[in-house]
């Protein structure tokens, strides 16, 4: 993200505005890097509120919004890279610059919603 600072920040606020992309980010701020088919478990068990598994329909619905979507969009402002033939997800240098931001969805966001694990 290598824009002036008011577009900066107008950028990731649109990019943590969605709950898709927050949980990811969440999950990948822990290890730093995660595989394509773990997170779409997690996030279709997060969406449900189920903590088992999801019917693969759900599990498809995510996957087209996670490749389609929230993956490249992220990749654009340099917060992940990913490979979508080997899975592999990985933090980018740009994620430190919103991890202050992402922190604070974390603080608000209800305990239902995200799972108790503080960030790294």
């Amino acid at each position: 993200m290598t824009q002036t600072t008011p577009s900066r920040m107008e950028a990731a606020c649109s990019l943590l505005a969605e709950s898709e992309r927050r949980y990811l980010l969440y999950q990948l701020a822990e290890t730093r890097r995660g595989n394509l088919e773990d997170v779409i478990s997690e996030i279709a068990a997060w969406e449900r509120g189920e903590s088992g598994s999801v019917d693969s329909e759900y599990r498809q619905q995510v996957y087209v919004s996670l490749i389609h979507n929230h993956l490249p969009r992220l990749a654009d402002y340099d917060i992940i890279d990913y490979d979508l033939r080997s899975g592999d997800i990985v933090l980018a240098e740009g994620f430190d610059e919103i991890r202050p931001l992402l922190e604070q969805f974390k603080q608000t966001e209800s305990e239902s919603e995200i799972r108790e694990t503080p960030l790294p």
